[in-house]
């Protein structure tokens, strides 16, 4: 059963980790490359669908990854289990004091009612988003490692 677990926590982080790099080196200069209104709707409707969708698995994949930490505290390689977990902690405490306020914002803009300094909320917000997906591969990798 801890074998299932094992493998089914690290499949459902290794899948958030790709969707977070797709956003930030795929989707992201996809639509930076669209006309500006189109690139605003763009970023605003992504904002709003995976606005929707992340905090379920971000906080999805620290439980799993906590419930294998404290199942599998007799095996070699929970040290590694737990720091992964500590970093997908810092990925939530990233994601809510930096990147949601920013996302909630963006979420609701139009062409019409967006602020002068929608661009540069929506680079600070990349920045940000940069850092997490370092942080989340960092924690992935040490679950893939945990495995061996």
């Amino acid at each position: 059963m801890l074998d299932t677990l094992e493998v089914f926590t690290t499949v459902i982080v290794g899948l958030m980790v790709g969707v977070e790099f797709s956003v930030a080196f795929v989707m992201n200069p996809i639509l930076n490359a669209l006309p500006e209104d189109s690139r605003q709707l763009g970023h605003a409707h992504g904002g709003r669908m995976l606005g929707t969708l992340m905090p379920f698995w971000y906080v999805g994949s620290l439980v799993l990854s906590a419930l294998w930490a404290v199942a599998g505290w007799h095996r070699q390689g929970t040290g590694l289990v737990v720091i992964a977990a500590a970093l997908l902690i810092l990925s939530v405490v990233m994601s809510l004091l930096l990147l949601v306020p920013i996302n909630n914002r963006n979420k609701a803009w139009t062409p019409e009612n967006r602020p002068a300094d929608w661009q540069e909320q929506l680079n600070r917000w990349l920045r940000f988003h940069y850092i997490r997906v370092a942080v989340i591969i960092a924690a992935f990798t040490l679950l893939v490692a945990a495995l061996a």
